[in-house]
């Protein structure tokens, strides 16, 4: 099994694709013998920082420092942490703590996280990736790795060693390590087979590092020995041009931003008849988007459904099932099937015992991708899964006769907009300061552009000034990440609750959701 780990596959394309391209980033390319020996560096350069298994932080878009140092960590036997540069100075210095990061390796624009983790952690070694705003005790990137040699550690030939550790939010909206090792991300040839990937295909990677869509896209092409394409900003006109400029054949894209590409207004400008597959998840997708995205583009699709705790994929729905004038036309509303080794289940919430074919309830997945719990929280990895061992997705959703899989509701409140998951109890907490707010209630709502738009629901306190819905959006400024900012405030004089007192949040979605009701977009994710 150890020629699937990701080290051992970069190992083995020095040889055998020494000259090919594996990697681009801008202006610079470098083949896999290239990128061998540059991670080789990156590798030798962390073991004089940081012992195994020791946690090497990232605040870095999606270019080549990040992919060298998730590669030169997984060769060093430590463990790649990117943080969520999208989160406020504070918010990424906690999740630092929590780690315990030995090197912080930093782009310029991410200064100031730089310094608030430097300052709660004054041993932490910081790398800076690019010309900008200088850090404090900094060594440049060019420096750091020059530092090292050509002679690889070895390390990342078991299976159960953790290299990966991302983070996500909990019902509580505290940030949790999930820890990856190398068995849950294995690319086995059915992998490759379900994206097509041939020998000259060329894969653009344009998502955030810090996202198992992002980390898990980039492993995957490496693995598949391909051509990457490494953009640090998904927008639309970057994406496009990037596209015609490398001839792409495949990408991974959540809904929203396949959106706002068919949304260019000069989109037929650009060459993207190369484009074959696009992999898409994260967040629902429409038929109406799916549906022009196939003709716009004319490319195929895959679908994948996931989460961070099962390090990507549970089921997956093929390009041959996204047949949107066919008989299957309603197979476009599944998830797809499950992928190879990994049982899929609907289990009775209240009972958790298994339920027939056609009843919904909550998935619960085993897999060797699944991860075996959080960093550091025994209680809440203990939650995670059920006593014969299937994970808790904490979704809702009901298997067909034929096994695919349709997700109709989430067991939690989670938001997803833009591919973000945003948790309603942090939003209504900081609402909740405002002086003039007495109560409030968040939902996600279905938006055409992010999946779904973060929507308040608040009463304003008796005998105060009544604020504006762009007051209450601004005083989140700061105190929440730009994408958990409201986009959407309904003011009302009562919440509905039920006879415990409770508010009932699916009666506000439905309320909500009808035309006549619906407020101005405020501030979109960013």
């Amino acid at each position: 099994m150890s020629e699937l780990h990701l080290p051992n596959r970069i190992r083995r394309f020095a040889v055998e694709r020494r000259d090919r391209p594996a990697v681009t980033a801008g202006d610079t390319t470098l083949t896999y013998g290239e990128f061998d020996s540059c991670t080789n560096r990156v590798a030798s350069a962390l073991t004089t920082l940081a012992s195994a298994p020791g946690r090497i932080g990232a605040l870095l878009r999606m270019g080549l420092p990040g992919a060298a140092t998730l590669v030169g960590c997984a060769k060093a036997g430590l463990v790649f942490t990117p943080l969520n540069w999208r989160l406020t100075p504070g918010e990424v210095a906690a999740i630092a703590v929590d780690a315990g990061l030995e090197v912080l390796i930093v782009e310029p624009e991410f200064s100031a996280s730089a310094a608030a983790i430097a300052a709660a952690l004054p041993h932490v070694h910081i790398v800076v990736a690019g010309d900008g705003a200088a850090v404090a005790g900094a060594r440049s990137w060019e420096e750091f790795v020059a530092s090292g040699d050509n002679i690889d550690p070895g390390a990342g030939d078991d299976p159960e060693t953790a290299f990966l550790q991302l983070y996500t939010s909990g019902t509580t909206g505290r940030p949790k390590g999930v820890v990856a090792v190398h068995r849950n991300l294995y690319n086995v040839p059915e992998t490759f087979a379900l994206y097509e990937f041939e020998d000259a295909s060329v894969s653009l990677d344009a998502l955030p590092l810090f996202h198992i869509a992002g980390a898990g896209w980039l492993t995957t092409s490496l693995s598949a020995g391909v051509h990457t394409i490494l953009l640090g900003e998904m927008r639309p006109a970057m994406v496009a041009a990037t596209i015609a400029e490398h001839r792409v054949t495949h990408t991974f894209m959540v809904p929203s931003a396949i959106g706002m590409l068919l949304e260019l207004p000069d989109l037929a400008n650009y060459d993207l008849s190369s484009l074959k597959v696009i992999a898409y998840g994260a967040s629902p997708i429409t038929p109406t988007l799916l549906e022009r995205t196939m003709d716009t583009l004319g490319c195929r699709m895959v679908q994948r459904y996931g989460m961070t705790e099962t390090v990507g994929a549970l089921t997956a729905l093929r390009s041959g099932d996204h047949d949107p004038r066919g008989t299957r036309t309603h197979l476009l509303r599944s998830a797809g099937t499950p992928l190879p080794g990994t049982e899929v289940q609907i289990r009775d919430i209240a009972t958790g015992e298994p339920l027939p074919q056609g009843e919904t309830g909550e998935i619960v997945s085993r897999s060797r991708n699944n991860v075996s719990g959080y960093w550091r929280r025994d209680a809440e990895s203990a939650a995670l899964y059920t006593e014969d061992g299937f994970l808790r997705t904490g979704d809702a959703g009901y298997l067909d006769e034929n096994g695919y899989l349709f997700v109709t509701d989430r067991v939690k409140d989670m938001i997803i907009t833009g591919g973000e998951n945003v948790y309603p109890v942090e939003v209504e907490a900081v609402l909740a300061e405002h002086p003039a707010v007495a109560e409030v209630a968040v939902v996600g709502l279905p938006d055409p552009r992010w999946g779904e738009a973060v929507t308040a629901v608040v009463r304003i306190a008796d005998g105060v000034e009544r604020p504006s819905e762009q007051e209450l959006v601004a005083f989140t400024a700061g105190r929440l990440a730009s994408y958990k900012k409201p986009q959407r405030i309904h003011l009302v004089d009562e919440l509905p609750r039920n006879a415990s007192g409770k508010i009932l949040k699916r009666t506000l979605r439905a309320t909500l959701s009808t035309p006549d009701t619906a407020s101005p977009v405020m501030t979109p994710p960013n």
